[in-house]
Protein backbone atom coordinates (compact mmCIF):
# COMPACT_ATOMS: atom_id res chain seq x y z
CA UNK A 1 0.00 0.00 0.00
CA UNK A 2 2.95 2.50 0.51
CA UNK A 3 3.62 2.72 -3.42
CA UNK A 4 0.06 3.54 -3.98
CA UNK A 5 0.29 6.18 -1.31
CA UNK A 6 3.39 7.75 -2.69
CA UNK A 7 1.58 8.27 -6.02
CA UNK A 8 -1.01 9.78 -4.18
CA UNK A 9 1.42 12.32 -2.36
CA UNK A 10 3.43 12.87 -5.37
CA UNK A 11 0.28 13.74 -7.07
CA UNK A 12 -0.91 16.18 -5.21
CA UNK A 13 2.59 17.65 -4.99
CA UNK A 14 2.56 17.88 -8.65
CA UNK A 15 -0.68 19.25 -9.12
CA UNK A 16 -0.17 21.81 -6.29
CA UNK A 17 3.42 22.97 -7.69
CA UNK A 18 1.02 23.30 -11.70
CA UNK A 19 -1.31 25.43 -9.49
CA UNK A 20 0.98 27.63 -8.23
CA UNK A 21 2.75 27.83 -11.78
CA UNK A 22 -0.65 28.84 -13.08
CA UNK A 23 -1.45 30.98 -10.76
CA UNK A 24 1.67 33.04 -11.29
CA UNK A 25 1.19 33.09 -14.78
CA UNK A 26 -2.49 34.31 -14.56
CA UNK A 27 -0.66 37.36 -12.31
CA UNK A 28 1.77 38.33 -14.85
CA UNK A 29 -0.68 38.56 -17.88
CA UNK A 30 -3.00 41.03 -14.66
CA UNK A 31 -0.33 42.75 -14.58
CA UNK A 32 0.62 43.08 -18.72
CA UNK A 33 -2.84 44.13 -18.89
CA UNK A 34 -1.99 47.29 -17.42
CA UNK A 35 1.01 48.52 -19.22
CA UNK A 36 -0.36 47.37 -22.97
CA UNK A 37 2.48 45.57 -23.78
CA UNK A 38 3.44 44.56 -27.64
CA UNK A 39 0.85 41.74 -28.65
CA UNK A 40 3.72 40.25 -31.16
CA UNK A 41 5.79 39.95 -28.29
CA UNK A 42 6.03 35.78 -28.45
CA UNK A 43 6.01 35.47 -24.54
CA UNK A 44 3.06 37.83 -24.43
CA UNK A 45 1.54 35.78 -26.91
CA UNK A 46 2.26 32.39 -25.16
CA UNK A 47 0.97 34.04 -21.74
CA UNK A 48 -1.91 34.69 -24.13
CA UNK A 49 -2.65 31.41 -25.18
CA UNK A 50 -2.07 29.60 -22.02
CA UNK A 51 -4.55 31.90 -19.81
CA UNK A 52 -7.24 33.21 -22.43
CA UNK A 53 -8.88 29.43 -22.54
CA UNK A 54 -9.37 29.70 -18.61
CA UNK A 55 -10.36 33.17 -18.69
CA UNK A 56 -12.59 33.44 -21.12
CA UNK A 57 -14.37 30.81 -19.40
CA UNK A 58 -14.73 32.87 -16.11
CA UNK A 59 -15.96 36.12 -17.96
CA UNK A 60 -18.89 34.43 -20.11
CA UNK A 61 -20.12 32.94 -16.62
CA UNK A 62 -19.67 36.26 -14.74
CA UNK A 63 -20.59 39.13 -16.71
CA UNK A 64 -18.62 42.80 -16.01
CA UNK A 65 -21.90 44.61 -15.81
CA UNK A 66 -20.78 48.07 -17.43
CA UNK A 67 -17.38 48.29 -14.87
CA UNK A 68 -15.16 47.88 -17.37
CA UNK A 69 -12.71 46.17 -15.16
CA UNK A 70 -12.24 42.46 -15.93
CA UNK A 71 -12.56 40.47 -12.66
CA UNK A 72 -11.62 37.02 -14.28
CA UNK A 73 -8.07 37.15 -13.29
CA UNK A 74 -9.20 37.52 -9.32
CA UNK A 75 -11.33 34.86 -9.58
CA UNK A 76 -9.77 32.47 -11.34
CA UNK A 77 -6.59 32.69 -8.82
CA UNK A 78 -9.65 32.47 -6.12
CA UNK A 79 -10.65 29.17 -7.66
CA UNK A 80 -6.68 28.22 -7.47
CA UNK A 81 -6.37 28.95 -3.90
CA UNK A 82 -9.63 27.30 -3.59
CA UNK A 83 -8.09 24.01 -5.28
CA UNK A 84 -4.76 24.52 -3.53
CA UNK A 85 -6.61 24.27 0.52
CA UNK A 86 -9.15 21.60 -0.66
CA UNK A 87 -7.80 19.13 -3.39
CA UNK A 88 -4.04 18.75 -2.95
CA UNK A 89 -4.63 18.41 1.06
CA UNK A 90 -7.14 16.11 0.44
CA UNK A 91 -4.79 14.09 -1.78
CA UNK A 92 -2.27 13.91 1.07
CA UNK A 93 -4.66 13.19 3.65
CA UNK A 94 -5.47 10.22 1.48
CA UNK A 95 -2.48 9.42 0.96
CA UNK A 96 -1.01 9.40 4.74
CA UNK A 97 -4.41 7.40 5.62
CA UNK A 98 -2.79 4.51 2.96
CA UNK A 99 0.20 4.60 4.84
Amino acid sequence: MFVLANFVEATARVVQIGLSIYMWVIVIRALLSWVNPDPYNPIVRALYTVTEPVLYRVRRLIPTGGMGIDLSPVIVIFVIFFLQSFLVKTLLQIASALR
